[in-house]
């Protein structure tokens, strides 16, 4: 039998990638008679499976799933676009005395839909002058540029990802503000929120990366890839920056050899991993539970019972 409460709580399942947060967030959905709302980016796009993690049809307990396999590869991600999606989701959740349960992998995604976080707009010309810039001096080039405008920006956004440098740049020239400064602020939208994290020691999520790449490769990764190449993978802003597929599309156009890819694979998922940590560390509000707790899902129920 579910467990309800007067008011429909949103829940969000945090913590570094491979902790665990997928089975805890189903075990939760299934006590509190939710479902499930992705915020991983790269699970919004079709066809984006193995590599991403997507849990299968077939392994999600019957619980519905939302915001998973929404958008075609060239359609370019946006956490805009995505938290007025997920919001609407989840209002229609609670108003059916659904409970969202949110997991994924997109701190930034999660955080957009927890806390109060309203997006600067766009401007089509600026936008299209540093995407020029892009091009012309490379990504590294302009995450320089990005770090002498707004450092702590600059420490938070990947070297390589180029389409967030050139966010970063463009809001800084349209408000005059480091593009840091408009980050979300550690207050809840709704006050009947709880964050649940997946604690989990270091040496133990380096193990489970890396055998979850080596799966990732032995579940036919490569040929998902070959597939997406097809279907235009390498002309898209967003998809192709996913961890994982570079480094295979570094393998199949001959720069890297397989066990290389495969190495890469796992040492930017471990930082990927670091830095999702690292965020949810800082934020006060998280209750964590143990991964390998037998009371984890208690001790996350009695969390969301105490709102």
């Amino acid at each position: 039998m579910s467990e309800r409460r007067t008011e429909v709580p949103i829940v969000a399942v945090v913590g570094a990638t491979a902790a665990g947060k997928t089975s805890l967030s189903l075990d939760l959905a299934e006590r509190l008679g939710g479902e499930i709302v992705n915020t991983d980016a790269m699970q919004l796009y079709r066809g984006m499976d193995i590599g991403t993690a997507k849990l299968p049809v077939e392994e999600r307990r019957g619980i519905p799933h939302h915001l998973i396999d929404i958008l075609d590869l060239a359609h370019p991600a946006t956490v805009a676009d995505f938290q007025e999606r997920a919001r609407t989701v989840i209002g229609d959740l609670r108003a059916h005395d659904r409970t969202p349960v949110l997991v994924g992998g997109s701190a930034l995604y999660t955080r957009a839909l927890v806390d109060q976080f309203e997006f600067p707009g766009t401007d089509a010309a600026v936008r299209e002058r540093w995407e020029a810039e892009l091009e012309a001096v490379g990504t590294r080039a302009l995450h320089a540029r990005l770090a002498e405008l707004d450092p702590v920006s600059a420490e938070r956004i990947e070297q390589d990802n180029g389409r967030r440098i050139v966010r970063a740049l463009e809001v800084i020239e349209l408000t005059g503000e480091p593009f840091s400064a408009r980050l979300p602020v550690q207050e809840y939208a709704d006050p009947a929120t709880i964050q649940i994290g997946v604690d989990i020691d270091r040496e133990t999520l380096d193990e489970r990366i890396k055998l979850r790449v080596e799966e990732m490769f032995e579940a036919g990764f490569v040929l998902e890839v070959i597939r997406l190449i097809d279907e235009g993978l390498l002309e898209t802003k967003t998809a192709k920056t996913a961890i994982g597929y570079r480094e295979v599309a570094a393998f199949l156009a001959g720069a890297l050899t397989l066990p290389e890819a495969k190495l890469k694979t796992a040492i930017k998922t471990r930082q990927f991993a670091r830095r999702q940590d690292q965020w949810f560390r800082k934020d006060p509000r998280v209750v964590w539970v143990g991964y390998d707790d037998p009371e984890r899902v208690e001790k996350a129920i009695a969390a969301v019972r105490s709102l």
